[in-house]
């Protein structure tokens, strides 16, 4: 059952401040963006734990490893444009290759970033973050899920990306929802295994509910962890099913359609299809650039039939 529309990064915002009461060694970062990520709320709280390094993005992640290397616990926010892109190399180079326990949680990420357009709109930030030894790649379905990853993402030791986005958003859990980085099935079915990430999982239901009209059972599961990828529920699910439709607010080159692809080529090739981005994003309202570039539930219903023919 959807539930009410809520903002992941309000989530953070606030589960940061509760940690941060929990845990005197959880510090945050910003770069000139607190009020956007809403780590503002953190920095009113707990001032001489927050730290905002302006537009510098590089000092950002470094400073946070030098923590890290501290004893603290930093959280480094950002768009996620900013997070990836512009601090690949300190990312790389100083956090994951150390394996230094930073916890990256970008806002603002895919396609509905909305009018600010392509130079905000991150659709490659899992592939890249994904590429990394050591980094955990977690992305949210709702302020639930968001709430949760942040509260286990300071249980586990070593980097974190975890990745939010900008507009309100249905909640799909309630409050018995429990993470861990096993894949979540949320519905079974026996013609296709639609897996789905992020905002996509809301759009993946709604779809099942237009193909169960059409007597087709479709199996919903949420990859809310890119990486570590939960392989045995896609390989479970598909040889079950036969065949899988992958869909998600992030380019379908490294992310979570590559990640697919890549267990069941090796595991159980079946038939597959990818939904997502291949190109760069643009200026819109999220809702009419989603379903521009096909991130719908009458897009996903398309493919699903057509997949199913292939088998």
């Amino acid at each position: 059952m959807i539930g009410e529309l809520r903002s992941m990064r309000e989530t953070y915002g606030r589960t940061l401040v509760e940690l941060g009461r929990e845990n005197k060694d959880i510090v945050a970062l910003d770069a000139d963006l607190a009020k956007s990520t809403k780590t503002i709320l953190f920095k009113k709280e707990f001032p001489g734990r927050f730290f905002d390094m302006g537009i510098a993005e590089q000092c950002l992640m470094d400073t946070a490893a030098g923590l890290a290397a501290s004893g603290k616990i930093p959280f480094a926010s950002t768009f996620a444009i900013f997070a990836t892109g512009r601090a690949f190399e300190q990312i790389r180079n100083t956090i994951a290759y150390s394996n230094l326990n930073v916890k990256i949680v970008a806002t603002h990420g895919g396609l509905t970033v909305g009018k600010d357009g392509s130079s905000h709109q991150p659709l490659e930030d899992i592939a890249l973050m994904r590429s990394l030894p050591n980094m955990r790649v977690w992305v949210p379905a709702d302020s639930v899920e968001t709430e949760h990853m942040v509260r286990e993402c300071v249980k586990v030791r070593g980097p974190v990306y975890i990745r939010l986005v900008r507009p309100k958003v249905p909640d799909i859990y309630d409050e018995s929802y429990e993470f861990n980085e096993r894949a979540i099935v949320m519905r079974e079915g026996s013609d296709v295994s639609v897996i789905a990430t992020g905002l996509m999982v809301k759009t993946a239901i709604e779809a099942s509910e237009i193909l169960e009209r059409r007597g087709i059972d479709a199996e919903v599961i949420n990859m809310h962890c890119i990486k570590p990828l939960d392989e045995k529920i896609v390989v479970k699910s598909t040889k079950k099913t036969g065949c899988a439709v992958t869909i998600e607010e992030h380019s379908v080159y490294g992310g979570l359609g590559s990640a697919v692809a890549e267990v069941l080529v090796e595991n159980n090739p079946v038939p597959m299809r990818r939904i997502g981005t291949t190109k760069f994003g643009e200026s819109g309202e999220p809702e009419a650039l989603l379903k521009k570039f096909g991130l719908t539930a009458e897009n996903l219903v398309r493919k699903a039939e057509e997949v199913i023919k292939r088998k």
